[in-house]
């Protein structure tokens, strides 16, 4: 009996050492090995771990040491460099006609170069071949950043920019709506070339009832705070929140000043009524895109040579006349000693920190695009980031403004801000740390779009 039970005891164990030898590995198509992941949200790094990608999502992570066994199609071993989200640019443009329709198209690639993996198209002329470019990189057959898009601005009768919407009353704003809608916007752009105060309020309102999300530039005749309680998700730039912090704008309104108010604005700036709005906007989940990189641009343009830029001479010829206007405003604004832009500038940077405090989720954007001189794709970006850090932020928090709000704002944090099992397989991995210094973005090595590795 005792050999019996011996002799079962080892075919068992035999059997058993058997099966576990000859057990299907679990396939992935790409696997990073001895990588230290960035943890954005928590400001913290996770080392020697591996980050397994079936498809265009994340299958698996976690520490070496206790990696399942995997048949990979492709692995890389990172020797510990750093593994983070792809970058979210939350305001760029894609315009000028379709005359520029190839140029525009030639700026998508530009993207990803500079780590930037998706981006909001904040609204232009070019909605039909915005949206096939979408379908086209979704489907991997053009190399660029997944693209959210407003589709044509909401302006007024007299739109500043060519392929708005114009709208003059609420029949207008509804069939605007009803428009977008049957293109799958991903959500509004309001513009304020000549639009008035009440069909901007009248938009949100419509938006509000429709479930869309809404962002854009406020006339400077409405009042912001109103905006807000309406409904409002966003806001792009600086002037208007600015304007609500002001205990001169009601009477500056009055007398009908338009965007001449903003020098009085920032010279009667009130800390008291800018904290007491940044509580609201936080309670109320308003996103703020502050886009202090192209500010610092543009506030220089008169003085700057952008001759020898290094990606001047990937932008498009067209594209490169598109910037004159800009060029010859910003000449004009000298000559005539106007510190608008300068003093816009610098009130920017100073109220980014006390936002951030209060809980204003801030979005990254950079307004790169035709018409917007020498605030290039991808490298605009970045420099949004570096400025946010020179406004006070840190690396993480910087980060956070792009990779964790920028989702947030769709309602898409359980796709994408982390480098967890599930979310969207768009990572990108740099030499140096980027909690360390935001300049370690320029340490940039690959680039991972929905799991396929580009080439940099």
């Amino acid at each position: 009996m005792k050999v019996f039970t011996s002799l079962f005891y080892s075919i068992l164990i035999i059997t058993s050492l058997t099966f576990c030898t000859t057990k299907e590995k679990t396939s992935v198509d790409l696997l990073l090995l001895n990588t230290t992941i960035v943890d954005v949200q928590n400001n913290s790094l996770h080392e020697n771990q591996f980050i397994a990608i079936k498809g265009d999502t994340i299958f698996s992570t976690g520490s070496m040491e206790e990696m399942p066994a995997y048949d990979s199609k492709e692995s890389l071993d990172l020797q510990g460099k750093y593994a983070m989200p792809g970058l979210w640019d939350n305001h760029v443009h894609f315009r000028g006609g379709t005359d520029l329709i190839a140029e525009n198209q030639d700026l998508l690639s530009l993207f990803p170069q500079f780590g930037v993996t998706t981006v909001r198209d904040a609204g232009g002329d070019l909605t039909p071949a915005v949206m096939g470019w979408s379908q086209k990189i979704n489907q991997k057959e053009l190399l660029g950043p997944q693209i959210f898009t407003s589709g044509p601005k909401l302006d007024g009768p007299k739109s500043a920019w060519e392929g708005s919407i114009k709208i003059e009353n609420q029949k207008d704003i509804e069939m605007a709506l009803d428009s977008l809608q049957s293109i799958n916007v991903d959500y509004v752009k309001i513009y304020d070339g000549s639009l008035s105060a009440e069909n901007f309020y009248s938009i949100i309102e419509a938006t509000e009832k429709r479930g869309m999300k809404v962002t854009g530039h406020m006339p400077m005749s409405a009042d912001f705070q109103k905006a807000i309680s309406l409904g409002m998700d966003g806001s792009e730039h600086m002037y208007y929140i600015m304007k609500g912090c002001s205990p001169k704008a009601d009477s500056l309104t009055e007398l009908g000043l338009g965007y001449a108010m903003m020098e009085i604005i920032t010279d009667t700036y009130c800390e008291e009524m800018a904290n007491e709005l940044f509580t609201e906007l936080a309670q109320k989940e308003v996103y703020i895109t502050p886009t202090l990189y192209i500010g610092k641009v543009l506030s220089q343009l008169a003085d700057e040579d952008h001759s020898s830029d290094s990606l001047i001479d990937r932008i498009g010829v067209g594209i490169q006349k598109t910037y004159k206007g800009r060029i010859e405003s910003a000449k004009r604004a000298k000559v005539s000693g106007s510190q608008m832009r300068e003093k816009v500038s610098n009130l920017a940077k100073q109220m980014i920190r006390p936002m951030f405090d209060a809980g204003v989720p801030i979005l990254a954007g950079s307004d790169c695009g035709p018409f917007n001189s020498f605030v290039y794709p991808g490298e605009a970006l970045w420099g949004e980031l570096f400025s946010l850090t020179e406004a006070g932020l840190s690396p993480a928090e910087a980060l956070k403004t792009s990779m964790i709000y920028g989702p947030a704002f769709f309602g898409l944090e359980d796709h994408y801000g982390s480098l967890g099992k599930g979310k969207v397989a768009d990572v990108i991995v740099l030499k140096k740390n980027p909690l360390e210094n935001i300049q370690h973005l320029r340490s940039l090595e690959i680039v991972i779009l929905k799991g396929n590795l580009t080439d940099l």
